[in-house]
């Protein structure tokens, strides 16, 4: 899958989440979900095999479900850079809930995409 692909997919993930779980995911608009998917991807790109690294004992002990954690980290840290009254969640564990899905949902689109 390419960059420019996964960025749609997570901005379609955001946006529709949002429109799922008003309560819990907020997005503003259709630009900062895009906003939000460039920035999550800059944050996967740079900060993310640093937690990674650090916690690998963590993650070996836990048979890799902390990278769930870590991916929670990241989403709240698109939060904060974005802005939170344009791009939040309602609390820790429903960026976890996010981040779960939206691997879930890369990994369906990843399968389908090299299935072609």
């Amino acid at each position: 899958m390419t960059y420019f692909q996964r960025l749609f997919v997570n901005t379609l993930t955001f946006v529709s989440l949002s429109v799922l779980l008003p309560n819990y995911v907020h997005v503003s608009g259709i630009v900062i979900a895009i906003v939000a998917s460039f920035i999550l991807s800059v944050l996967n790109l740079l900060v993310k095999p640093i937690l990674i690294i650090l916690s690998l004992p963590i993650t070996i002990l836990t048979f890799g479900l902390f990278s769930f954690l870590i991916n929670a980290f990241i989403l709240q840290m698109t939060s904060f850079f974005v802005g939170s009254e344009h791009f939040g969640f309602s609390s820790f564990g429903m960026a976890l809930v996010v981040a779960i899905i939206m691997s879930v949902v890369n990994s369906i689109v990843t399968s389908h995409n090299t299935q072609k």
